[in-house]
Order: C-alpha cells, then sequence, then structure tokens
C-alpha cells in the first residue's frame, strides 16, 4: 500500500473503525517476542534447573506441581502478550460474534483502556523493581549467580520483558486517542 508521494502511510487499518498508527501495530507485534527469551528462560526452573541462580531462601519446586506450574506461567504470560493484538484490530472495537452474549456487540473503550491501564502499570512495577535491583539501588535485592556467563544470560533473557508495561501502556494510550479522541475532520497541508 503507497500514498500518492509513493511512501507508505504512517498508519494501518486492521478492520479498525480509524486508522491504527504504524508505530502501534509493530508494538503490539513486538510484544510476545519481548517477552518470549523470558518465558523460555524460566522453563528450566521447572525442572529444579536453577540456570544458575543463587539464592539461599529457595525451595525446590515441588514435584509434580513445578512443570504445570511453571508452563502455565509462561503459556499465560505470552496469552495477555497476544491480548495486546486487541489494542490494535478490530476485535478489540467489537467482540467476535462467536462470543455469547457480546458477540458483534460494541466494546466500551474504558473495558479495554482501564484493564490495559491497570495491567501495563502492574507490569512496569513488577520489572520496574528488578531494574532497580540490577542497578544496586539501596532497598531492592537481585540474585546471585554462580558466574558471570549465568548473569549474563539471565540479564540478556530477562531484560526485554522489562518493557512489556511501558509497550502496553504506550498501546493503551493510542487506543484511547482513536477511540475517546474526536477524528480530525479535514487533512492539514502545510504551507509551500
Amino acid at each position: 500500500m503507497t500514498a500518492l508521494n509513493g511512501q507508505r502511510p504512517a498508519t494501518a487499518s486492521h478492520d479498525t473503525e480509524r486508522p491504527v498508527p504504524r508505530w502501534a501495530v509493530v508494538t503490539a507485534h513486538a510484544i510476545p517476542f519481548v517477552l518470549l527469551p523470558h518465558c523460555l528462560w524460566r522453563l528450566p526452573f521447572a525442572f529444579n534447573f536453577t540456570m544458575g541462580t543463587i539464592d539461599p531462601n529457595a525451595s525446590p519446586m515441588p514435584w509434580p506441581w513445578g512443570v504445570p506450574y511453571v508452563f502455565g506461567l509462561s503459556v499465560l504470560t505470552e496469552a495477555l502478550a497476544l491480548l495486546c493484538f486487541g489494542l490494535v484490530r478490530g476485535w478489540g472495537e467489537t467482540a467476535p460474534g462467536w462470543l455469547p452474549v457480546i458477540g458483534g456487540k460494541r466494546i466500551p473503550p474504558l473495558a479495554a483502556i482501564i484493564p490495559a491501564t491497570l495491567g501495563g502499570l502492574a507490569a512496569t512495577a513488577l520489572w520496574g523493581s528488578g531494574l532497580l535491583a540490577w542497578l544496586h539501588v539501596p532497598g531492592f535485592h537481585a540474585l546471585g549467580y554462580s558466574n558471570g556467563w549465568w548473569e549474563l544470560l539471565a540479564r540478556l533473557s530477562i531484560s526485554p520483558a522489562m518493557l512489556w508495561g511501558p509497550m502496553v501502556l504506550a498501546l493503551t494510550y493510542a487506543y484511547y486517542v482513536r477511540r475517546c479522541r474526536p477524528a480530525q475532520s479535514g487533512v492539514h497541508r502545510s504551507a509551500p
């Protein structure tokens, strides 16, 4: 799709009432990939492989509950990441027809804005405390590692997830602007 000047437009539609900014679509697609390294890094813990962490207070994962817990946590994390597509797609404005009771009905903007904002703030607080611990801010405790390679692997795997909250908040703001603010009535042209 090209605009009159031969360049790609700054928005994408995806069956929404108003165009979605391209950056928001890219952000929604990036969120599952931002969380994937951490979800994969977490999986060995299900089998009591500690990935080099040193935590004197940690107890082994209770067998057999550790496996479904850790795998379920990773699946839930990715499911929540995929739910962010609702902020840039039509099904975030009108409920899919296959849903009982609400199928085909318009979704009030606040029904998406409030949970997305709370989720974004919660993820920011959760991951922000981890970042503060890594920066050795007093009052925040980071796990130790048996060597620098394990610590590097952990940081490379976990660090991208720290972007989750701010990314959700940015998507939520774009959703709010698109759904709650009046549409621009005309195209503003700059003077030659």
